[in-house]
């Protein structure tokens, strides 16, 4: 059970591994971009483990044309 609570990140986690705010991660978690599991919520913001597989998935995808789903990109 150790290895499958290791293989889950949270949110902030997956935000600075792809270099956006946790804001983005939740918005492309609401709008299906990103596949999360839902925790019972527990305070103020509903919360998120998102699979280490899904992560490594979405950075191996190559990029997209759309800004909106361009990841671990900087911009000037």
């Amino acid at each position: 059970m150790a290895n499958e609570e290791a293989d889950l990140l949270t949110v902030g986690e997956v935000a600075k591994q792809l270099r956006v705010d946790d804001t983005t991660v939740r918005r492309w978690i609401k709008s299906g971009v990103l596949e999360a599991i839902s925790l019972p919520h527990s305070g103020i913001r509903q919360a998120y483990r998102i699979r280490r597989s899904t992560l490594e998935a979405l950075l191996a995808a190559p990029p997209s044309l759309s800004d909106e789903d361009n990841v671990g990109t900087e911009t000037d």
